[in-house]
């Protein structure tokens, strides 16, 4: 059984050298073999450059097809995959497009595994095990109200004036805050069309206290099935987001007023590359510089206004002599999925990261290996 790693970038190589490092049978793939070579040359010469018809006549069954390549990539290789009865990891959110391929998965007895990077990824272990916690709590009932958070950042470990840095192109961050968001705040949906007119303050409770700014991004609702949540529970609040540096809404108050008032169409786009560029060569991460991830999701549960179950996982990393804290994040647990798939661990079908308490036990083990600080705090001990 083969696993054909497609994609080398920052956020690929870590999870990459391990399966190599592990004795899996890996063929990497990448659109400039030369960059391959450079990351992982050391260990292996069974690289190629990227080539989706000649990896596809590659494919057995069995295999397992990572797609660590931009998202228009994962359904045509999901696809692929099917046909050759080979496996899917991929890092990203499902599209609808990869949620059609769910039938044609699992009539061929393949599992397609997303998001199982960082965010989504870690955020959705770390939600599966609070919420299972919670179900076999005796504070567990269906009366309660229950308020649901979880916030990710990428954040400088020294922070700068700009309250934030690149690791590359702020082109999508950029279009990220164009972007409306679904969540429940006070019982009711929150619809956000800018990020901005939803921040607000949050404490971490990490070894020394820290604030943030956070704000709601995407849509949140779906999740709430997806972590267990029933439709008669009392939610008052429910909501995945992103997290920043305090004082990154005044830094970036003169980003958030262009985009506010871009203009439709080419003119508005070239406007949002040439800020890209100028943002890229102002405050992207210097060569070797740390960076860090701040990631917190809580669960509460109130009876009467009072808390009777609360806990919050949090997990701070940073960049060291392993690498970047988001490279090898989100690629270590890639490389988790994906021998979980061999490992026939995972059904047939599209899905997430999974919820089956041995493998959330086994992967937040695998987590706290890579990460500086993890931990569950219960706030009523």
């Amino acid at each position: 059984m083969t696993i054909h790693w497609c994609g080398t970038g920052l956020s690929a190589v870590p999870g990459l050298r391990r399966l190599i490092e592990a004795g899996h049978d890996v063929h990497v793939w990448n659109r400039t073999a030369e960059k391959a070579q450079a990351a992982v040359g050391d260990l292996t010469d069974r690289i190629s450059a990227f080539d989706i018809d000649a990896l596809a006549a590659a494919l057995e069954p069995g295999d397992v097809v990572v797609s660590m390549l931009p998202g228009d990539w994962h359904v045509p290789l999901a696809e692929r995959a099917i046909a050759a009865g080979a496996g899917f990891v991929s890092s990203s959110y499902i599209s609808p497009e990869m949620r059609t391929l769910d039938s044609k998965a699992r009539a061929a007895g393949v599992a397609l595994v997303n998001e199982v990077g960082l965010d989504p990824g870690i955020d959705h272990l770390m939600a599966h095990h609070l919420v299972a916690e919670y179900r076999a709590s005796p504070a567990f009932d269906p009366e309660n109200t229950l308020s649901f958070l979880s916030y990710c950042g990428g954040i400088p470990k020294q922070a700068n004036a700009f309250r934030y840095k690149f690791s590359w192109s702020p082109l999508g961050v950029l279009k990220a805050l164009r972007s409306p968001s679904r969540s429940i705040r006070d019982f009711s949906e929150l619809r956000v069309t800018r990020p901005w007119d939803a921040i607000r303050r949050y404490d971490a409770p990490l070894p020394r206290p820290e604030s943030f700014e956070v704000y709601p991004n995407r849509d949140s609702l779906p999740f709430m099935e997806e972590y267990g949540f029933e439709p008669r529970w009392k939610v008052k609040e429910f909501v995945r987001g992103t997290l920043r540096l305090e004082g990154w809404s005044d830094a970036w108050a003169d980003i958030f007023r262009t985009i506010e008032t871009l203009p439709e169409g080419e003119e508005g786009e070239t406007i949002l590359r040439d800020l890209s560029e100028r943002l890229w060569a102002e405050n992207a991460y210097d060569e070797g510089e740390a960076d860090r991830v701040v990631l917190c999701v809580s669960l509460l549960a109130e009876k009467a206004g009072a808390p009777v179950w609360h806990k919050t996982y949090v997990m701070d990393a940073w960049g060291d002599a392993r690498g970047t804290a988001m490279g090898r994040l989100v690629s270590r647990t890639v490389a988790q999925a994906v021998e979980s798939v061999l490992a026939r661990e995972i059904p047939a079908g599209v899905s997430a990261a999974p919820s089956d308490p041995r493998l959330v036990a086994r992967w937040l083990e695998e987590i706290d290996r890579l990460a500086q600080h993890l931990e569950v705090v219960d706030f009523l001990r």
